[in-house]
């Protein structure tokens, strides 16, 4: 398995030293048979007591060394599996840190969690096996069979008639079991994605009354999970009630014909013995073999599914030669801009040219579809254009170093999300050196420093998972918080203010305007009041632009605009 080899390789020292410990094991293992065949032949028999003592001096050296042996090898598997789980888990969200929306729906939240946790544990369990006995048992397997072969030749052909029928068990159960695995853990994937939508579904499901509906589902979904895990245990569980009947009839057969050959002059006691010990270590290694090699198509399941996640192509993905400076100071251009989602139809927007400059506010409104967050989501680069170029600083989005263009951009998204810690670790999450004087001004620029206040410790109080422990209008004003402390070059509002009341909404915008004088300001929203003073508004149907001018101007020459801000405004309002 390439996959995990190339993170085994990592920690050589660890396999170094598993191969001590297997010395040290197969040493004592078949070592003592030899040394009390021995005893008995040539000390109880002969009655030679001097060669008594000196096997027994070497048999308490060979035990130490087997104990030894055993104490690292359980070391290198214990260590190494954790090293190697640890390794992949990190891999595995480094690189979903650098995934574009298209890979996220193409691999799904739950199954990202499935691949993570539960295939990541099974390559634990498998590479803990393989430090343990995958690396052991073929040398033991050789090891005891030289021993046999040069024990006894006639005994050593029982054995070896008996490989075929375990070997042949051994394929037939691994080939069965791959493609259980595959449904069990894509069964995994199932129940992850119902437990996930219960959990953040909760309200929803208790509203309409469909808790029950949600119980039968998850149940009928854990009862496929069942009976595919009873299939894959029965399977593993036929190999070693099989393999101990082969080794039971081969052990009957080979101690009747040993104990003619005894009879016959040909065969000692004690060569005896050690054949049996031998003879054991030969099949019960080959059991255990067995067993890892029954485990493969299970671990190489789950590895394929991490090694997809890992190698998959990037949508968006830093340039070859990034640029990491503008050509100009703080403009954002857009030219004859298309888009279309990989797994779209039409397009999502079609010929989009606007310009903005330092200073100056630009507001989109829109029909619910008609682009609006689509739009703001190109400049970061969470999609990439299908036609046309949008410029920031004079240089296109795609020429630009991914961290560099991010930097530049201060993102508040329409769900405003924070983190579980403290209210000035979600501020400082925008910038994370920043200080204690700028904390506290983000947050009144914010109108979030009066209700941090009323709060028992203020900004080192705590928030939970998802912001549930405050209300939508704050975790708003958090998140405008935490993007106004980074002062970016471009502010993107994605209809950032709609859990706001008219007053905060009011006290916020006078607040953004001082504070982004210097910036480009970027407003989504639906409310016409909360971009009225505007220096251009963008009406989009669509995916194209229908008007474009500020307020007064769309009043009077876009109808689309006409009728939206009829629907709020007053005639007063209007200032018609």
């Amino acid at each position: 398995m390439k996959f995990l080899w190339k993170y085994l390789r990592r920690y050589s020292w660890i396999l170094v030293l598993n191969f001590v410990g297997i010395a040290g094991f197969i040493i004592a293992e078949l070592g003592i048979p030899s040394i009390v065949a021995q005893i008995v032949d040539k000390g109880i028999r002969n009655q030679d007591v001097a060669v008594m003592k000196t096997m027994l001096v070497y048999l308490v050296i060979i035990a130490i060394c087997g104990g030894i042996g055993r104490v690292i090898l359980s070391f290198c598997g214990a260590r190494m599996s954790s090293y190697v789980v640890r390794d992949i888990r990190n891999d595995i969200f480094k690189k979903t840190q650098t995934y574009s929306p298209r890979e996220y729906n193409q691999f799904g939240v739950s199954s990202m969690i499935t691949r993570t946790n539960p295939d990541a544990y099974m390559l634990m369990q498998f590479t803990n096996m393989l430090m343990r006995t995958g690396l052991l048992t073929p040398v033991m397997i050789v090891a005891s069979f030289f021993m046999v072969i040069k024990t006894s030749q006639n005994l050593a052909m029982v054995i070896i008639g008996s490989l075929p029928i375990i070997i042949f068990s051994i394929y037939l159960i691994a080939k069965a079991s791959g493609p259980l695995s595959r449904k069990q853990q894509k069964e995994m994937d199932n129940l992850n994605r119902i437990t996930r939508e219960n959990i953040t579904g909760v309200r929803v499901i208790r509203a309409f009354r469909k808790n029950k509906y949600e119980e039968n589902r998850f149940s009928n979904t854990s009862e496929d999970y069942t009976n595919v895990a009873k299939k894959l245990f029965k399977l593993m569980a036929i190999g070693q009630p099989l393999f101990f009947f082969i080794l039971n009839s081969a052990g009957l057969f080979i101690y009747w014909l040993g104990a003619n050959l005894i009879d016959a002059g040909s065969l000692q006691v004690g060569q005896l013995m050690a054949f049996g010990e031998y003879m054991f270590h030969a099949l019960f290694s080959l059991m255990l073999f067995s067993n890892m090699f029954m485990m493969y198509p299970r671990a190489k399941v789950s590895a394929d599914r991490i090694e997809e996640m890992l190698n998959v192509q990037v949508a968006i993905e830093n340039p070859l030669q990034p640029i990491y400076e503008g050509k100009e100071d703080t403009t954002l251009v857009f030219d004859q801009v298309s888009f279309q989602y990989p797994d779209g139809e039409l397009p999502v927007l079609q010929n989009i040219s606007f310009e903005a400059h330092k200073g100056q506010t630009i507001a989109f409104i829109g029909s619910t579809g008609s682009g609006k967050s689509t739009l703001i989501n190109l400049i970061p680069r969470f999609y990439d254009v299908s036609a046309g170029n949008i410029k920031v600083d004079g240089v296109d989005v795609r020429k630009y170093d991914l961290k560099t263009l991010r930097q530049k951009i201060g993102f508040i998204p329409q769900k405003a999300l924070l983190f579980s810690g403290t209210i000035k670790e979600n501020i400082k999450y925008g910038k994370h050196d920043a200080s204690e004087a700028e904390v506290v001004a983000s947050s009144k620029v914010a109108n979030a420093y009066e209700f941090i206040q009323d709060k028992p410790q203020q900004f080192e109080d705590c928030i939970a998972e998802s912001g549930t422990n405050v209300s939508g209008g704050q975790r708003q004003r958090l998140s405008i918080a935490r993007a106004v402390v980074r002062k970016p070059e471009i502010y993107i509002f994605d209809d950032s203010f709609s859990a706001l009341d008219f007053k905060t909404d009011a006290e916020v915008r006078k607040n953004l305007m001082r504070e982004t004088e210097d910036a480009i300001t970027l407003i989504v929203a639906q409310r016409v009041s909360s971009i009225m003073n505007a220096d251009q508004i963008i009406v989009l149907n669509n995916g194209t632009i229908v008007g474009k001018g500020t307020h007064r101007e769309l009043l009077h020459s876009c109808e689309i605009y006409q009728e939206i801000a009829k629907s709020q405004l007053s005639e007063k309002e209007l200032q018609l």
